[in-house]
C-alpha cells in the first residue's frame, strides 16, 4: 500500500490539473454566458426584446403594386409571381411613405439570386437550382435573366 501511495503521484497531479481546469472553465462560463441562456432553446431570451425594439418596416405587396405597374405585370406572368416584392427588395415602408425622397438601393443580384437558387440537396428536385460559378462563369444573373420574370 505504501508503494501505491508513493507511485500514485503521477496520477494525482494530472487529476488536480484537470479539476483546476474544469473549475476555471466553469467560472469563466458563468461570467460569460447570460443566466437565462437556454431557457427557450439555444439563444438568449433577452435577444427577443432587442429584436422587438426594431419593428418590421414592410410596406406590403399592395403598396408596391400601386406604383410599380410595369414590374408587377412582368412578375405576374413569370415564375416569381408568388414571391413578395420585399422578399428580394427588403423592407420598403420608408420608401412607400416618402417615395420622392427615399430611393431604395437595388439589390446585389448575384447574391440575391444565389440565396434561393444556389444548388442545395435539401431543396426540392423540381426547384430551379444552379451552381452559380459554373452556370454563369461570373456573369451577373440579370445579364441574361430578367429578375421579375427570369424566363424572359
Amino acid at each position: 500500500m505504501n508503494r501505491f501511495l508513493r507511485d500514485s503521484g503521477h496520477l494525482a497531479r494530472p487529476a488536480l490539473v484537470l479539476v483546476a481546469g474544469l473549475a476555471v472553465f466553469l467560472v469563466v462560463r458563468g461570467a460569460v454566458i447570460p443566466k437565462n441562456f437556454g431557457k427557450y432553446g439555444h439563444y438568449r431570451p433577452a435577444a427577443l426584446d432587442l429584436i422587438r425594439q426594431h419593428p418590421a418596416a414592410f410596406a406590403g405587396q399592395d403598396q408596391c403594386l400601386a406604383c410599380h405597374d410595369e414590374q408587377a405585370k412582368t412578375r405576374a406572368s413569370g415564375k416569381h409571381a408568388h414571391v413578395a416584392c420585399e422578399a428580394c427588395h427588403g423592407p420598403q415602408a420608408p420608401h412607400a411613405a416618402d417615395f420622392v425622397n427615399v430611393k431604395p438601393a437595388l439589390p446585389d443580384v448575384a447574391a440575391l439570386c444565389a440565396r434561393c437558387h444556389e444548388n442545395d440537396a435539401a431543396k426540392p428536385k423540381n426547384f430551379p437550382q444552379v451552381v452559380t460559378a459554373e452556370h454563369s462563369g461570373g456573369v451577373v444573373c440579370n445579364t441574361c435573366h430578367q429578375p421579375h420574370n427570369p424566363h424572359l
